[in-house]
């Protein structure tokens, strides 16, 4: 491993969609707007949020505005931003359940002076917009206007202004917290190119995309290896051969037997998934009526355990630094497997990110959200409606097992992931959800 400063280019570059919004005023709409990733057109569609919001809608307006925030004004990188999201989240949380109570709070351990008779919606705001600023200083203008419409929501007086109070305490422990985390390290994959080795893929050639993810601190698993994985397939395996076959006929640019219907599944996840599921979430909040602390609690939870499953899911791209389909197929000569056959004009159906291939960060984060769904409101029961910009459908999933089995089979026919790597990061994301929801964000009631 060699080190170097990430450069701007490189801390931009953005291999997703990106969100773009425009300001909001306390007399319009929230309006989000998603536009299409890797291998589609910039497109744009809008999530309409009441400005006049209630109580319960205060998490899905501030939300958006994180999204918004993080992903669209400042560029940060589709794996990097769950990390923010969460930290905007585990703050919303910590505000209002020091007023509310219910639930044990995540980084702001003692009770602020004047909680009891303050207002949470105004922590929660202050609590989201202080955490935000603070790391996105380039959405000030932005944020200070939104925040100056959500306080206008909330009367006036003591209890607004204990509220503030609380929100800022709440936001300052997490920051305080993930001070020298790791983020932003001087960190560079650099391999040696050989059979079965990740190498930077056409057409950009670019290098591993935010390499020191994988070296931050969690914000709950132990480290950024505690789940073990048993890395991907040995190049001559009856598995990798399968898996090699598949990727090779399902998931060419010029694919022959992938049905219309598969590629428009592969399509439809060809977005952003951050803004994907928390646009989902937001309508999970709205469909089943979330209270504030309940709504809170939901974002903080599966957020913080998306954010965990991204780190692990970095550091196992890092230390395995495992060849994508494109790189595979086109010098399968060199694999020393007799039953794959070489195609060194093979392209996927979609341009392929750079990074390593095991495991798949969609497979993460898509386990990491459907199992933390799971914990809170039953893996029958997820009812999650999720919408895309490139094809400007939205899907309904009744189960969590539909929506992983889903975005596996669709990475694949992407052309960008063998199955086992698929498999594996779903696992993955599960696992660092379920470790997230037993050891924080408990309920105090036994």
């Amino acid at each position: 491993m060699s080190v170097r400063r990430p450069t701007s280019m490189t801390r931009a570059l953005v291999v997703g969609c990106l969100v773009a919004v425009p300001a909001l005023t306390a007399a319009a709409s929230t309006s989000v707007g998603a536009v299409a990733p890797v291998g589609g057109g910039r497109q744009q569609v809008s999530l309409r949020l009441p400005a006049t919001a209630p109580a319960r809608r205060v998490n899905a307006q501030w939300n958006a505005i994180a999204v918004r925030t993080i992903v669209s004004e400042n560029l940060t990188p589709i794996s990097v931003a769950p990390l923010y999201l969460s930290f905007s989240s585990i703050a919303m949380y910590d505000a209002v359940v020091a007023i509310r109570g219910g639930f044990e709070p995540y980084a702001l351990r003692s009770r602020p002076a004047g909680a009891r008779h303050a207002s949470a919606e105004a922590a929660a705001v202050t609590a989201a917009y202080t955490v935000l600023k603070t790391y996105f200083p380039t959405s000030t203008a932005n944020l200070d206007t939104n925040y100056a419409a959500s306080l206008a929501q909330v009367p006036s007086g003591a209890a607004r202004d204990r509220g503030v109070s609380v929100g800022q305490a709440a936001a300052q422990a997490i920051i305080d917290l993930r001070v020298d985390d790791g983020r932003d390290a001087s960190v560079t994959l650099d391999t040696v190119p050989a059979p079965g080795v990740w190498r930077p893929t056409p057409p950009a050639l670019a290098p591993m995309l935010v390499p020191w993810l994988g070296f931050v601190r969690p914000l709950v698993l132990r480290s950024p290896t505690q789940i073990a994985l048993p890395g991907p397939p040995d190049l001559t395996s009856d598995t990798y051969t399968r898996d090699f076959r598949e990727v090779k006929r399902m998931g060419a640019a010029d694919s022959t037997v992938r049905t219309p219907a598969q590629t428009e599944t592969a399509l439809f996840w060809n977005d952003s998934s951050v803004a994907q599921y928390q646009a989902a979430m937001r309508g999970i909040a709205a469909t089943r009526n979330l209270a504030l602390v309940r709504g809170a609690r939901m974002f903080a939870m599966v957020n913080t355990g998306t954010a965990d499953s991204m780190i692990s899911c970095w550091r196992t791209k890092y230390d395995q630094a495992f060849w994508r389909p494109i790189t595979g197929i086109q010098l399968a000569g060199s694999d020393g497997n007799q039953d794959t056959r070489r195609d060194a004009s093979w392209t996927p159906l979609v341009t392929t990110p750079p990074y390593p291939e095991y495991t798949s960060g969609h497979a993460c984060m898509t386990g990491s959200v459907a199992r933390g769904l799971s914990q809170l409101f039953g893996a029958r029961h997820l009812d999650l409606d999720v919408s895309s910009t490139v094809t400007g459908t939205t899907r309904h999933f009744a189960k969590a097992s539909d929506l992983n089995r889903q975005t596996m089979n669709a990475r694949i026919w992407l052309g960008l992931h063998f199955r086992t790597a698929m498999e594996d990061g779903n696992q993955l994301g599960q696992r660092a959800a379920a470790y997230v929801a037993r050891h924080e964000f408990q309920s105090t009631s036994g």
